[in-house]
C-alpha cells in the first residue's frame, strides 16, 4: 500500500509539480476494486483514482470527457497517465445522496435535491447521449433484448436458485422472452447510467453530481428513473415515488423536440421498475448468497418488501404467469424472514461487553462469571505506534481511525470479526442469554484494539440494537490517574 501511494504521490506532482502536498488519505472502496486517494494541498483538493481495468477507465475517461463537454453534472478529468491507470478527478466531497437520507429523512430539502438530481438525469440521458461514442461501452453497446434477458437469467441463477422454490423451467424462460420483448417497444436511444441510485450521487454545495457511470449504455429512459427512484435501502415513501416520476417526465419533455405520450411512458415505466428490482436481486444473490457479503445479505429483506410492495400495487400490461408465480412465493413473510436480522427489543436481557487491553497485562477477566468470550489479537495489523506521528494518539483519534482503515489489514479483519460475533448475538438475543464478552488485544491497548473494540460496538448497534458496553482498560486507566 505504501508503494501506491508514493506512486500516486509522484504522479499528482507530475501533474502540478508545483503543489505542496499536506495529505494523502485513501477512500473507502466501493463494490470495485477501483482505490481513490484524497490529496490535499494549500490550494485545494483532488481525487486520485487508481485502477488496473485499463478498459473500464478508458470509458470513464472517454464518457467523462463527452459530459463536461455539454456541462452536464458529472466530476471534471484534469489529468491522466500515459496508460490511463491514474487519472486525476475533481473533489466532490464525501456526501452522497444516500447520506442526506440516512441524516435527513425525507425533509423539504432531500426531495429538493431528489428533484436536482432527476432534473440533471434527464439531462444526462439525453443531451449526454447526443453525439457518445457507445463504442467505448464495456460489455454491450445497448440495453437490448439480449442484455434485458441476460439480467433475467442473472437473478434466475443467482438469487431464484438460492431459495430452492419450485417453478416449472421452460414456461419461466418463455416469461422472461416475453417481458424482453415488451421492454424493447420502449424507444432505446438515450445514455443509460445503469446504477443510477443515490449512492452515486454526490452532494456538494447543495448540488448533485453523477459518478460511476462507466457501465453505461444506450438504452430507455424509464430504466434510471426507475433505479433512482426504487431503491430498496434508501425507502423513499411510495406515494413520493409517484410524485417524482411526473416530475422526471415533465423534465424530459421540456428537453424533446417531440414531446412523449405521458401514458405510455407510464406503461413502460413500471415494466422496467421491474426488471430493475429482479437485476438488484441478482446481484444481491451473487454478492451476497454467493460471495457472503454481509451488505448485501442485509439488503434482501429491503429489497423483497419492495417488490412485495409492487406486486401488490402496481401491474404491467403484459401476461407472465410463470414470473408472477415465482414472485409471490418470493416475497411470502416465510421467506424475508430467512434474511430479517433478529432485533433487541427494550425487554432483551443481552448485554454485550467489549473491552479493548494490552496483552503485556494479560486477557480481561469476565465477570459474569461465564469463563470470557471472545478473545481477537490486533497484532497481526500494521502499528500506527510505530510512527512518530501517532505515537501519542489513541485508536479513537481521526489520523489513527483513517491509518487503520485505509493503509492496513483492518478492514478485512474486522469483516471476520463481525462475522463470527453477529451468530454469537444472534443466537444469545433468540436464547434471551444476558451477557457476552468480546476481548480486542494489541501490545499496548493503545491504537488497534481500541478502533476495533469501538467499531464493533458501532456494528452491533447499528446491526441489532443491542445493549453494549465499551471499557478500554489501558486508556481508562491512564484517564483515571491523570
Amino acid at each position: 500500500m505504501h508503494s501506491i501511494i508514493e506512486q500516486v504521490k509522484e504522479f499528482f506532482l507530475n501533474w502540478k509539480p508545483e503543489a505542496s502536498v499536506e495529505d494523502i488519505i485513501q477512500l473507502p472502496q466501493a463494490g470495485s476494486d477501483r482505490q481513490y486517494f484524497r490529496i490535499s494541498t494549500a490550494r485545494g483538493s483532488w481525487i486520485v483514482t487508481y485502477s488496473t481495468n485499463v478498459r473500464e477507465n478508458n470509458t470513464f475517461l472517454e464518457f467523462s470527457r463527452h459530459f463536461n463537454i455539454k456541462q452536464l453534472a458529472v466530476p471534471e478529468i484534469f489529468h491522466t497517465s500515459a496508460d490511463n491507470r491514474f487519472y486525476v478527478q475533481s473533489d466532490l466531497g464525501d456526501t452522497s445522496l444516500f447520506d442526506v437520507v440516512q441524516k435527513e429523512g425525507f425533509s423539504e430539502h432531500t426531495l429538493e435535491l431528489y428533484r436536482k438530481t432527476l432534473a440533471r438525469l434527464a439531462q444526462l440521458q439525453i443531451h449526454g447521449g447526443n453525439g457518445l461514442d457507445y463504442d467505448y461501452c464495456i460489455a454491450t453497446r445497448a440495453f437490448d433484448r439480449q442484455a434485458i434477458y441476460s439480467d433475467l437469467l442473472y437473478f434466475k441463477y443467482y438469487f431464484l436458485r438460492a431459495l430452492q422454490l419450485p417453478y416449472e423451467k421452460n414456461l419461466l424462460l418463455n416469461d422472461f422472452e416475453m417481458l424482453s420483448y415488451y421492454l424493447m417497444q420502449e424507444q432505446n436511444k438515450y445514455f443509460m447510467h445503469r446504477d443510477c441510485q443515490s449512492r452515486n450521487v454526490m452532494v456538494k454545495d447543495d448540488q448533485v453530481y453523477f459518478i460511476d457511470f462507466q457501465g453505461g449504455m444506450k438504452g430507455a429512459l424509464q430504466y434510471d428513473v426507475a433505479s433512482m427512484l426504487w431503491q430498496a435501502k434508501a425507502a423513499l415513501p411510495y406515494e413520493l415515488r409517484d410524485e417524482l416520476v411526473g416530475y422526471y417526465f415533465d423534465r424530459v419533455n421540456e428537453l424533446q423536440d417531440q414531446p412523449l405520450s405521458r401514458e405510455e411512458f407510464m406503461d413502460n415505466y413500471h415494466g422496467f421498475v421491474l426488471i430493475r428490482m429482479l437485476q438488484t436481486l441478482g446481484a444481491y444473490g451473487f454478492r451476497g448468497l454467493f460471495e457472503r457479503k454481509p451488505h448485501f445479505i442485509s439488503s434482501i429483506p429491503f429489497a423483497l418488501r419492495n417488490l412485495k410492495w409492487f406486486l401488490e400495487n402496481k401491474s404491467i400490461p403484459v401476461r407472465l404467469p410463470e414470473l408472477q408465480k415465482v414472485l409471490e412465493a418470493m416475497v411470502s413473510s416465510e421467506v424475508i424472514q430467512r434474511f430479517e436480522n433478529i432485533k433487541a427489543t427494550p425487554e432483551s436481557k443481552l448485554t454485550v461487553n467489549i473491552y479493548s487491553f494490552s496483552y503485556k497485562q494479560g486477557l480481561p477477566e469476565d465477570p459474569s462469571g461465564n469463563g470470557g468470550g471472545f478473545a481477537f489479537d490486533c497484532r497481526g495489523i500494521l502499528n500506527p505506534g510505530r510512527f512518530e506521528e501517532y505515537k501519542k494518539l489513541t485508536g479513537r483519534d481521526k489520523a489513527v481511525q483513517e491509518f487503520l482503515m485505509y493503509r492496513t489489514e483492518m478492514p478485512v479483519f474486522l469483516q471476520h470479526v463481525y462475522s463470527m460475533v453477529d451468530i454469537s448475538v444472534s443466537d444469545y438475543l433468540k436464547r434471551d442469554f444476558d451477557s457476552l464478552q468480546v476481548n480486542f488485544g494489541c501490545t499496548g491497548g493503545q491504537h488497534r484494539s481500541v478502533f476495533a473494540a469501538d467499531s464493533l460496538a458501532k456494528h452491533l448497534k447499528q446491526k441489532f440494537g443491542v445493549k453494549v458496553q465499551v471499557k478500554h482498560i489501558v486508556q481508562e486507566a491512564k484517564n483515571w490517574v491523570n
